[in-house]
C-alpha cells in the first residue's frame, strides 16, 4: 500500500491517477474525499497536519509514502507567511509523520520538496546542484530545508529510506497563480513587454514530476538520496511566452522593452518580485537523476505546453 499525503493538490492528482493507471494500492490523505470517487482508492480524511496528528491507523499495510501536503506561500498573508506557522506544517507536521512511518515499518518516505532550498536564482549557466550548498531565501524555502535535515537524521536513525525530490515551478493541466495568468494573457492576445528577456530557468511538467516519484517508489539507487528535476530543457522568459502562444494557436505579441524599464515600473506598481522572476535565471541540473536512475523525463517541453493549453478550455 502506498499512501499519498496532499493527493488532492494539483500534483496529487496527477501522481494518483497515475498510479491507479498502473493498478498500485493507494491510500489517499485528503481534507474532503469527495475528488476521489473511484473504489480503487481509500481516502483518509485528515483536517490537518502538524506535530500532534496520529497517523497510526492511516499507516496500517503501508510501505511507502508520498508526502505532497504543505503550506505553501500566501501573497500578501504576513501572518500566514511567518516562519512558525510554516514550521507547523511543513517541519513539525512532516517529522511528526515520518516518526510514526518509521515505527509502523514503512520502508520509503518519499518527500516532494522545493528547489528554493537551494536558492532563488542562478548565475546564467550555471546549474544548482544537489551538491550545492543550501541557501534558502524565504520562510517556506528554510521550512522546506528544515524538514529535509530532520528527515535525513530519521533514516540514519531507523533505517527507513528517505527520498527527497526538489522540483522548480510545476505547470500542466489545472495551475494555478501566475502560469495560469501568463497563459490567459498569451491566448488572450495582450501585448507584454517581454520581447527582449534573455534569461534561463528551468520547469517541470507534471508528467515529468511525476514520473520521477514513480521511479523513485522503488528504485534501489533512490534510498536517502536527493533529487532535482525539470523538463531538461531551460528557456528564457521569452523563449517560453512564444512556446506558450505556439501551444495555444495564437501569434505571440511580445514588445522588445529593455530591462532596466521593466524593473523601474514594478518597482512603482509594488511589483519587484514579480519582475525579478521574469529576468532572473533559476537552472537546475538533473544529471543525478538520469545517471543514478537512469531516468529521462518523458514528455517533452511541447507536450507539456500543449496539455496546459488544453486544460484552460476544459
Amino acid at each position: 500500500m502506498i499512501l499519498v499525503t496532499g493527493a488532492s493538490g494539483f500534483v496529487g492528482q496527477s501522481l494518483v491517477f497515475r498510479m491507479l493507471t498502473d493498478n498500485l494500492k493507494v491510500r489517499v490523505c485528503v481534507r474532503s474525499g469527495s475528488f476521489f470517487l473511484s473504489q480503487k482508492v481509500n481516502v483518509v480524511q485528515a483536517h490537518s497536519i502538524s506535530g500532534n496528528t496520529s497517523w497510526y491507523d492511516t499507516l496500517k499495510d503501508v510501505k511507502v509514502i508520498i508526502h505532497l501536503a504543505a503550506r505553501v506561500h500566501i501573497m500578501n498573508d504576513k501572518t500566514s507567511n511567518s516562519l512558525d506557522e510554516f514550521r507547523k506544517v511543513n517541519v513539525e507536521g512532516t517529522l511528526n509523520l515520518a516518526r510514526q512511518a518509521a515505527e509502523a515499518g514503512v520502508k520509503r518516505f518519499i518527500f516532494v520538496s522545493s528547489v528554493k532550498v537551494n536558492g532563488e536564482h542562478t548565475a546564467l549557466d550555471r546549474s544548482f546542484t544537489e551538491s550545492d550548498d543550501t541557501y534558502p531565501q524565504d520562510a517556506y524555502g528554510l521550512s522546506k530545508m528544515e524538514a529535509e535535515q530532520g528527515l535525513l537524521g530519521i533514516a540514519k536513525q531507523t533505517g527507513m529510506q528517505v527520498v527527497i525530490i526538489r522540483p522548480p515551478l510545476v505547470y500542466g493541466a489545472g495551475v494555478k497563480a501566475n502560469f495560469l495568468s501568463m497563459m490567459l494573457a498569451v491566448k488572450r492576445g495582450i501585448p507584454l513587454p517581454l520581447g527582449d528577456i534573455c534569461n534561463k530557468r528551468s520547469f517541470v511538467y507534471v508528467g515529468n514530476l511525476v514520473s520521477l516519484i514513480m521511479c523513485c517508489i522503488d528504485h534501489p539507487a533512490a534510498a536517502n538520496q536527493v533529487f532535482l528535476v525539470s523538463d531538461g530543457h531551460d528557456l528564457s522568459t521569452t523563449e517560453l511566452l512564444k512556446e506558450c502562444a505556439a501551444a495555444l494557436g495564437v501569434k505571440s505579441r511580445l514588445l522588445p522593452v529593455p530591462q532596466k524599464i521593466i524593473e523601474i515600473g514594478a518597482s512603482l506598481i509594488g511589483k519587484k518580485n514579480v519582475s525579478q522572476r521574469l529576468y532572473s535565471n533559476l537552472q537546475v541540473d538533473i544529471t543525478k537523476a538520469r545517471e543514478l536512475l537512469d531516468w529521462e523525463p518523458p514528455y517533452t517541453l511541447a507536450d507539456g505546453l500543449k496539455a496546459t493549453a488544453e486544460g484552460l478550455f476544459l
